[in-house]
């Protein structure tokens, strides 16, 4: 039987779908964020195909979830520690808003979180810091790799693609918002970098094309369509199958990716 996992961006919506699915009567497993990753995340219900059909039905309006994924053990526990607080957090509180399958893998999720912090001013410290990501001080946004995620940071948001699962995007955020946190206590000993640094492979802009081939953008393949999107020679709504075509489910992904590394619609 097919399982299936929701997380929610309030604790209170998780307490509205969890005493929807008692009144009911109904199967579930809870996957708990605290104590370690209290700060990037609120429990996760774990429940049968089937059992989210009947949770959903008629029951619209009653909690609002980030979204459905399949369900996979995790592979790390959550630390049983208390996150460590900062004076100055510049992070704050993020809250997962958007849970879904990763176009680019199956086998992975990805996600969109929004945080109480502004990381605007934080970004050339990072830039000095980090080598090899990816600056755009005009948008501003700030993309990386961790390991085979891709991260975008945005001031009030953070999209993660291809995060193993639920507990393993925890990780990604608290990561994020201890390096953030630790990288903004030493500023006064950085000096900050403005350039715009090597962007991330195109293949990431590939792995969310439909890779048809179909030559309707005016290259003769998805690779080099990608290509060219990454120079900036290209625009990604170029892509008709994904904005007017029937592979419309990529757009979101296409954007999402094109926006974190500085591609211009």
């Amino acid at each position: 039987m097919t399982r299936t996992v929701t997380t929610f961006p309030q604790r209170d919506e998780f307490r509205r779908a969890k005493e929807r699915l008692d009144r009911m009567r109904l199967p579930y497993e809870v996957v708990a964020a605290e104590p370690g990753y209290a700060a990037v995340g609120t429990a996760g219900l774990v429940v049968s195909t089937e059992t989210r059909g009947m949770l959903m039905a008629g029951g619209i309006g009653e909690f609002v979830c980030s979204g459905w994924v399949e369900y996979r053990p995790a592979r790390i526990a959550v630390p049983t520690e208390l996150p460590p607080t900062f004076a100055e957090d510049v992070f704050g509180q993020a809250a997962i808003m958007v849970l879904a399958p990763c176009v680019a893998d199956v086998t992975k999720i990805r996600l969109i979180a929004h945080i109480s912090g502004d990381l605007t001013e934080l970004f050339p410290y990072l830039n000095t810091e980090m080598k090899q990501a990816s600056y755009n001080r005009h948008a501003p946004t700030f993309t990386f790799m961790d390991a085979y995620r891709m991260v975008s940071l945005y001031p009030h948001r953070i999209t993660v693609a291809k995060a193993d699962e639920l507990v393993d995007a925890w990780r990604t955020l608290e990561a994020i918002r201890q390096r953030a946190n630790e990288t903004w206590a030493r500023r006064a000993s950085i000096a900050p970098c403005y350039e715009m640094r090597e962007k991330p492979p195109a293949l990431e802009i590939f792995k969310r094309l439909p890779r048809t081939n179909c030559g309707a953008c005016g290259e003769p393949t998805c690779l080099a369509f990608a290509v060219k999107v990454w120079q900036g020679s290209a625009s990604p709504v170029a892509c008709r199958p994904v904005f007017v075509g029937e592979h419309g489910h990529l757009k979101d992904a296409l954007l999402e990716i094109c926006k974190g590394l500085g591609v211009s619609e």
